[in-house]
């Protein structure tokens, strides 16, 4: 009897085994960017071992707004995976469930909790678009969420993929985007703290004079300097794993480490900033297939008494004044208690990091309002 019931045990492992599925996409808070007002896809992929048994795949989304049908995925009968895209309303969060059955009959069923249809934004530039804040901020909507490159989670600082273990001002950000919009926001953060735009170009641009850090560019026998291109690496490919046309903007936030630099060799002149972002800009694009907005804020501030570079300001008022991308807000103006350490620092206090968020909002949601006006 012993031997008979370790058998059946056996065979129940095996059935288990069978009808085994698992999603490997949407994972769990992840946000999808929509197509239009109110509507979007989410791409569903998944594994089952192979079982003959089955005849049929569905899916279906549960919660405010969703139909709560079972629509049917296609597959091939036999095979160990699918693929296929799922239409979804603007809104979240969704549970997804998907089923395998055979004779009106579930072989095996999985979910993810937190799906959304919403707004992604990338970020990118540095300290003050990483975690280099003096107050970490939480979502207070809990409909913000932040995509480490494997995984997705609530958008509490600090946000991964960006350099500092500090506060940043992308949860109050998100926060007025979901409230105003209606939908989840997604983030997906790759600034680099001290970082010139030199340091943000492909490997093998060159430029006259260095960066006051040297760990990301190398100089060359001719005397020229040359960018090693990781920072560009490690930015288009974070931005490729949220697929084709996956954010609705990058927002570029950057310009201290090239304005007004002790050692005045090591700043850079306004032209050649906006030659440099301008090539980073384009470049990025041809790699990822589509022209992704960018919006550019003007940013030069240090402390007290160095508190703006007509120079970059210029050169970052031209890329949006000649239609290459869209006008950010002007952090400059952020001062006195928005500054850290009583106002003697170059980064945000917790107050500032809100401010900062507020300015975003300002430049941010009457845009998107209007790319949905006629979709």
């Amino acid at each position: 009897m012993q031997r008979l019931a370790s058998l059946l045990a056996s065979l129940c492992a095996l059935c288990g085994q069978a009808s085994a599925l698992t999603l490997t996409a949407p994972l769990d808070y992840q946000v999808t960017q929509r197509t239009t007002r109110t509507a979007g896809k989410f791409l569903v992929t998944g594994q089952f071992a192979a079982d003959e048994r089955a005849t049929s795949l569905e899916a279906r989304l549960t919660g405010p707004g969703a139909s709560d049908l079972w629509q049917p995925i296609d597959f091939k009968a036999g095979a160990d995976a699918f693929r296929a895209e799922l239409d979804a309303p603007a809104g979240g969060w969704f549970r997804l469930e998907v089923r395998t059955l055979a004779a009106g009959k579930t072989l095996a069923e999985t979910n993810v909790a937190h799906v959304g249809i919403g707004e992604v934004f990338v970020i990118a530039g540095q300290s003050n678009s990483a975690n280099h804040g003096e107050e970490k901020q939480q979502t207070k909507t809990g409909l913000v969420t932040t995509f480490d490159g494997k995984s997705w989670r609530l958008a509490n600082d600090p946000q991964p993929g960006a350099s500092g273990g500090g506060g940043s001002f992308l949860p109050p950000f998100g926060d007025a985007l979901a409230e105003r919009l209606k939908v989840p926001v997604g983030i997906v953060s790759t600034g680099v703290g001290a970082t010139s735009v030199r340091e943000w170009l492909p490997a093998g641009a060159r430029f006259p004079n260095p960066p006051t850090l040297l760990g990301n560019v190398t100089q060359l026998p001719s005397g020229e300097w040359e960018c090693k291109g990781r920072i560009y690496t490690n930015f288009v490919s974070r931005v490729k794993q949220i697929g084709p046309r996956g954010f609705r903007a990058v927002l570029w936030h950057q310009g201290e480490s090239d304005a007004n630099q002790r050692d005045a060799t090591r700043t850079l002149p306004g032209p050649l900033y906006t030659q440099f972002l301008t090539q980073l800009i384009r470049d990025s694009r041809r790699e990822l297939g589509w022209d992704a907005p960018w919006f550019v804020a003007q940013v030069s501030y240090h402390v007290p008494g160095d508190e703006a570079s007509p120079d970059i300001r210029a050169a970052q008022a031209s890329l949006w004044k000649s239609g290459l991308t869209l006008e950010g807000p002007d952090s400059d103006a952020l001062k006195g208690d928005l500054r850290e350490r009583g106002g003697k620092g170059v980064h945000f206090s917790g107050p500032g990091l809100r401010a900062h968020a507020a300015k975003w909002v300002e430049k941010v949601v009457p845009w998107v309002e209007s790319q949905l006006a006629n979709r």
